[in-house]
């Protein structure tokens, strides 16, 4: 049997060392060898003796925060010996190595996986305010070791040495010293009243030292839809 299908670019790479690697720029491998955190129904494949256990947004606390805010990543504990390979969506993956003393904030929607060796939580983002509904909270991540991310197209990474401002759902993760914030990118006027909009109410400011991941495709808001989601504010948020 001959075809292009199976050339080698296309064969399960393999490798001694357990962990997380690429198997291509759209899906993860992971050589388990105890256990790992990925997002619940990001498996595509698996080899040898894997067990699967539902975690909501890993623990309690987390998941009280995520039926506040909206935000968060549903995860799935992957435990035993074998290889695991996740995608989500034909995504493009990333791979991030966090060392002692980073911490990385990341928009929960491009969470694909991380080692359980990882710290996770759900914070505000800071200077948030009464604005958009979207975008509001991100998880934190720190410690040692890696995680997977996903950007819809290639992404661009922006060095924030200046202020930098970014559509909240195209924002794919950023240093987590950096300040943040909420800045009115519209315009308020007469044509704002009769409905005349940008579609581009609010974006995110960063400012300080560190950087950006953007990517070339806007996230769905994580609650609803349309003007009045994007301007409904924190309470309207929390009580949705």
């Amino acid at each position: 049997m001959r075809s292009e299908l199976f050339s080698a670019e296309n064969l399960e790479k393999e490798s001694a060392q357990p962990g997380m690697r690429l198997q291509s720029s759209k899906m993860l491998k992971i050589e388990l060898n105890g256990e790992a955190m990925a997002r619940v129904g990001s498996m595509v494949a698996y080899q040898g003796n894997v067990q699967f256990q539902a975690l909501g947004s890993g623990g309690l606390g987390k998941f009280l925060k995520q039926k506040l805010t909206g935000e968060g990543v549903p995860l799935m504990k992957v435990t035993g010996q074998g290889d695991v390979f996740l995608a989500e969506l034909a995504k493009d993956v990333h791979i991030i190595d966090l060392e002692p003393g980073d911490a990385l904030s990341i928009n929960g929607s491009s969470v694909l996986a991380f080692d359980s060796t990882l710290q996770y939580d759900i914070r505000m983002v800071g200077g948030a305010g009464m604005t958009s509904s979207s975008g509001l909270f991100n998880c934190v991540f720190s410690g040692y070791g890696r995680i997977a991310i996903t950007t819809k197209g290639t992404p661009v990474v922006l060095n924030v040495d200046a202020p930098t401002y970014v559509d909240p759902q195209a924002a794919v993760c950023w240093s987590a010293n950096l300040q943040t914030g909420y800045h009115r990118a519209e315009q308020l006027g007469l044509g704002t009243l009769l409905g005349r909009r940008t579609g581009e109410a609010y974006t995110m400011s960063f400012a300080g030292h560190g950087f950006v991941v953007v990517q070339p495709s806007e996230e769905p808001p994580v609650r609803g839809s349309g003007e009045q989601q994007q301007e409904g504010g924190l309470l309207g948020g929390l009580l949705s």
